[in-house]
């Protein structure tokens, strides 16, 4: 997460140009009728955004304004798909808000760089893994757990870099080029989290995930020369 005091005029409305049609497209597509009729996915909702607004309270800020805080965005989008997954990120984004954590001004660019970018990953990787059609259990939790979640933070993090750069707010550290020897640090616990949590909902709650096909994955398997009952 950057802070305001970081990023240029030009930066912040630049991050609103960005995230605010991704916030009304959300809200279009959502689906509000089957969320209204079923009690299950409001709770599903509800607390998915009280726990990703937890999860963004485990924060390290320092003193130059930058803050480090695992993301966890695919496994909200894998639980809610990526309408509700986008307003249950500006929710949390409202609450950091609301303790202070987080500036009016800054919420565009983090938007995009914390909701945005690891929603789209997720969701460019769950269609391509659906288009495959995989019969492998573990292709769904590889490829739309972990490796999404690793790819999101990886182009966070750079993403990140690349706006402070080119506002130059930001002093860059002199050994920015050993900075690929810590996205490590960033990456691994991001995919673990993601991974593992998409992981024990597949094993206990896979009717949870809305991008989850249970038909395919947990279906019997049977012989060529058998007949699907």
């Amino acid at each position: 997460m950057i802070a305001a005091e970081l990023l240029s005029p030009t930066s912040q409305v630049a991050g609103w140009l960005l995230y605010l049609p991704a916030l009304l497209w959300a809200l279009w597509r959502a689906p509000w009728l089957e969320l209204f009729s079923d009690l299950r996915r409001q709770h599903l909702l509800f607390g998915t955004a009280v726990a990703l607004f937890l999860l963004w309270l485990v924060r390290r800020d320092f003193e130059s304004g930058l803050s480090y805080h695992l993301i966890g965005m695919t496994a909200v989008t894998l639980l809610l798909d990526w309408p509700l997954a986008i307003l249950v990120g500006l929710a949390a984004q409202l609450g950091m808000l609301l303790v202070g954590y987080q500036a009016l001004a800054a919420l565009g660019v983090n938007g995009v760089l914390l909701v945005l970018i690891p929603v789209l990953v997720t969701e460019v990787c769950a269609l391509l893994v659906e288009r495959a059609q995989p019969r492998n259990l573990f292709v769904y939790i590889f490829f739309c757990g972990f490796f999404p979640a690793a790819l999101a933070a990886l182009l966070c993090v750079l993403a990140g870099l690349g706006v402070l750069w080119l506002d130059g707010l930001f002093p860059m550290p002199v050994w920015l080029t050993d900075f690929v020897g810590y996205l490590w640090l960033v990456i691994f616990p991001e995919a673990f989290i993601n991974g593992m949590l998409v992981t024990a909902l597949v094993v206990f709650y896979p009717d949870w995930l809305e991008t989850f096909n249970r038909s395919r994955y947990l279906s019997a398997p049977w012989k060529d020369d058998e007949t699907p009952r």
